[in-house]
């Protein structure tokens, strides 16, 4: 999105947001100068940014892929961000063209594009909701008419975790969305971590300077955003050593990875 003296948006241009900031780290054009300016920023600490945040979109398509091949039909995906590669229902329709899919997100922006994007995708919408307040994405009327919630549902927060502190509760957000979903129900997160390399520190000191956010977890504490749901071997890992439902799966050490590999963890919980 090219700046335009006589464009007059109804959102706010003075302040980076995370999802233009993400879109502008891929290199995309729905974002502003401040969104770039926080990108560049960000690439000074974590020269490989747009490879790390391809890198989520990795753990997200692997994610959707898995769980979609458990015959899982319906989708709630919860801060769903600009339209990039691979969104989740373009990955769950290629598995099951009638999948259904709702993505939430309380950025104006990503409203706007996402309704502009889907308006020809009868099995997928977008709504105005944010995961600070479940029983308002629980109770819209349009979430209701895609989700049947007394069937399982694939839910899905990825990219979106670490913006919460955890002074916030956000598992408390979380237990009331999961407590909606019956069980067979998978749950799929992914947050960046804390496992001690430097490339993840320079990522949260980066986000947290641009954006005020952006705070790394270990691999116990992403575990604890799934309530106590049982996890899908491999457990918490890093989205390039992460295969779905194998326990010790021939992938690279972690020590081989390439830095921006090491940023992301993700992991899949299903509810028994």
């Amino acid at each position: 999105m090219a700046d335009n003296d006589e464009y007059v948006p109804d959102f706010d241009i003075s302040k980076p947001t995370i999802a233009r900031v993400y879109d502008a780290t891929l290199g995309g054009k729905d974002n502003f100068a401040v969104d770039r300016e926080g990108a560049a920023v960000i690439a000074q600490h974590v020269p490989r940014i747009k490879e790390a945040s391809q890198d989520n979109r990795l753990g997200l398509k692997k994610g959707v892929e898995y769980v979609a091949r458990q015959g899982i039909d319906q989708f709630l995906d919860i801060g769903a961000g600009l339209p990039t590669m691979e969104n989740t229902h373009q990955v769950a329709q290629r598995i099951n063209p009638d999948a259904k899919v709702v993505y939430v997100d309380n950025d104006p922006i990503v409203l706007a594009h996402g309704r502009a994007l889907l308006a020809d995708n009868k099995s997928t919408t977008i709504v105005t909701a944010d995961l600070r307040e479940p029983e308002s994405i629980l109770g819209d009327a349009e979430v209701n008419e895609m989700i049947d919630f007394s069937r399982p549902v694939g839910l899905m927060i990825v990219g979106l975790m670490m913006h919460f502190h955890p002074s916030e509760d956000p598992g408390s957000w979380i237990r009331t969305l999961l407590d909606a979903c019956p069980s067979g129900s998978y749950l799929h997160i992914t947050d960046f971590a804390d496992t001690g390399w430097p490339e993840q520190k320079a990522m949260e000191k980066s986000c947290v300077e641009v954006l005020g956010n952006g705070w790394a977890r270990t691999p116990e504490e992403i575990e604890a955003h799934f309530q106590g749901l049982p996890l899908v071997p491999p457990g918490i890992e890093f989205p390039a050593r992460w295969v779905g439902g194998v326990e010790n799966p021939d992938v690279p050490a972690v020590e081989d990875l390439e830095d921006y590999q090491r940023i992301i963890m993700m992991g899949v919980g299903y509810k028994e």
